[in-house]
């Protein structure tokens, strides 16, 4: 038996809509995952704060500790002033992490695998740091493209490579996000593999197959800790942009 480790990753249609144009407009299962993932993020933060407990149980703890968490990070970022894309953060933190979480339960879809998903909320938070910055601070925001303390002869230079820096942002955000997710699952798929083929051997390939099975258990820990770390780091870097649009003459 052979394992794709790339099938796991594929987009399937499985509700058709509509057709527009000769194309056929579906509900695919990474709308149901992220369905799923809205739904499961709401009911946690709505079912874990409705108490309102003194002592919080278990879910209130979560949801207390996930919301101090990000406005900390938000906060010593961008400062006060920041607070108020917190929901906006927020929002963006607990996507990214359900989603990575989510897709390492056996034969679901994780949508961070998917570079339209990622690429998608890193041009939302582009687009926001433009549109905020030059709403807030009018061509002062250019400034953010001319460090202090250059120069004149590389000014030119400089500025050229600050605006190149600054349009790749999308990419980077994007990007280290879905290699993160595609790498991990890939791999965990692979060894996987490795111990269907060894069990068809008999009792020396199940043998064989427990070197396999041990790394997929530490493959697995490792990922759930990467799950979380790649949520963390997109919101870190929401926070960082989101503070040049704030202040960019700093």
């Amino acid at each position: 038996m052979t394992v794709d480790p790339i099938r796991q990753f594929q987009i399937t249609n499985l509700l058709p809509m509509a057709t527009i144009g000769g194309h056929q407009i579906a509900f695919t299962n990474s709308a149901l995952f992220m369905l799923i993932i809205v739904v499961s993020v709401s009911a946690l933060l709505i079912g874990a704060t409705v108490p309102r407990a003194v002592v919080p149980g278990r879910l209130q703890s979560i949801a207390e500790v996930s919301y101090e968490f990000v406005a900390n990070t938000v906060r010593s970022s961008t400062g006060n002033e920041g607070m108020k894309f917190f929901p906006f953060v927020f929002t963006l933190f607990m996507f990214v992490l359900f989603a990575n979480v989510i897709g390492l339960i056996p034969y679901s879809f994780t949508v961070t695998g998917q570079l339209i998903i990622t690429a998608s909320l890193a041009l939302t938070v582009f687009f926001i740091v433009v549109g905020y910055g030059f709403w807030r601070n009018g061509l002062h925001f250019l400034m953010l493209f001319v460090p202090k303390g250059v120069p004149i002869y590389l000014l030119p230079a400089i500025v050229a490579i600050e605006v190149l820096s600054f349009l790749s942002r999308p990419v980077s955000h994007s990007v280290r996000l879905f290699a993160n997710m595609l790498a991990g699952h890939i791999t965990l798929q692979v060894f996987a593999g490795f111990i269907i083929m060894l069990a068809g051997f008999g009792v020396l390939g199940w043998l064989g197959a427990a070197l396999p099975f041990i790394l997929i258990v530490m493959l697995t820990a490792l990922e759930f800790l990467v799950a979380f770390l790649q949520a963390y780091v997109f919101a870190i870097l929401t926070c960082i942009y989101l503070n040049d649009a704030i202040h960019p003459g700093h």
